[in-house]
C-alpha cells in the first residue's frame, strides 16, 4: 500500500492518502459546536458516524449522484476517492429551522416551506463559513455559472431521495448539508452525510442529529440518538473486499 499520507485533519475526521487516487476517511470519536467552542470526546460516535455516512452515501450512489464514496472499511473508516474539494458548503432547507430563523424572524419554526431552499457558504472556519450569494462565488472565481446549476441541480435531487428515504423510516428530514469536489473532472458529492450533518427528527419531534449536542445534551445523549439513527439507517452494505486500496 506504500505510505499513507495525511491529507487533512479537521474537527471530525482525518482523511489519509492511499496512493493511486484512493484515500481513507477515518471519523473521530469527537463532537463540537459553536464552531469549536463546545467540545467533548464520545468513544464509540466514530463508528456511527462512519456507518451512517457509508449507508447514506450508498442510498446516493444507488440512485444514481455521484459520490466520492467506495466502501466501507470497517470501525471509523470509509474509502473514498481523493477529490479536489470545492471551498464551498451547501445546505438545503425543507424547514425553517436553525440561522434560518435569524436571518428571517416571520418564519416559524418547523415552518414547511413552499419548496426546498438551496443555500451557499463559503467554507472558512476563520470566517464563520458566512452565507453567501451564487454571485460571490462567481466573482471570486470559486465555481462558475454552469457549476452552480450543477450543485444546485445535484442538491435538490439529493434532497428528494433522503426525503423519501428518511419519511419511508418514520422520520422527518429538516435539512442536511452536504460538500463537493472534483474526481476526474466530473463534479461529486464529499465529506459526509451523517449525523453531524443533518437534522432529522422522529414523530415525536426529538432529534437524532447533533442538534441535541447544540441544544446541550451530553455527549452520551447523543450517541444514544446516533445508534438509533444507525440502526434506522442501515448497516453498510458496500464492504471493503481486503486491504487492497484499488478494492
Amino acid at each position: 500500500m506504500g505510505n499513507v499520507v495525511i491529507v487533512y485533519e479537521g474537527k471530525a475526521k482525518k482523511l489519509f492518502d492511499l496512493g493511486n487516487g484512493v484515500a481513507r476517511l477515518v471519523f473521530k470519536d469527537e463532537v463540537t459546536a459553536f464552531n469549536g467552542a463546545r467540545r467533548e470526546v464520545v468513544p464509540g460516535k466514530g463508528v456511527l458516524s462512519a456507518k451512517i455516512s457509508s449507508r447514506l452515501f450508498e442510498v446516493l450512489d444507488d440512485n444514481g449522484i455521484p459520490t466520492h464514496y467506495m466502501c466501507y472499511e470497517g470501525g471509523a473508516s470509509v474509502r473514498v476517492r481523493l477529490a479536489k474539494a470545492i471551498p464551498l458548503e451547501v445546505i438545503v432547507r425543507n424547514y425553517a429551522y436553525g440561522s434560518m430563523l435569524k436571518r428571517m424572524p416571520l418564519l416559524k419554526k418547523l415552518m414547511k416551506l413552499s419548496k426546498p431552499i438551496v443555500e451557499l457558504h463559503f467554507k472558512s472556519d476563520e470566517a464563520g463559513d458566512p452565507l453567501i450569494l451564487p454571485e460571490d462565488a462567481v466573482e471570486a472565481k470559486i465555481i462558475d455559472w454552469s457549476v452552480w446549476d450543477e450543485i444546485k441541480s445535484l442538491a435538490l435531487k439529493i434532497n428528494s431521495i433522503l426525503t423519501s428515504f428518511f419519511e419511508r423510516r418514520g422520520l422527518k428530514l429538516i435539512d442536511f448539508k452536504i460538500e463537493v469536489g472534483w474526481v476526474d473532472d466530473r463534479l461529486v458529492v464529499i465529506d459526509e452525510i451523517s449525523g453531524d450533518t443533518i437534522r432529522v427528527i422522529d414523530e415525536k419531534g426529538e432529534h437524532l442529529d447533533k442538534e441535541l449536542f447544540r441544544k446541550g445534551a451530553s455527549g452520551k445523549q447523543l450517541l444514544e440518538a446516533y445508534k438509533r439513527l444507525q440502526m434506522i439507517v442501515g448497516e453498510p452494505e458496500r464492504v471493503c473486499s481486503n486491504a487492497d486500496p484499488q478494492s
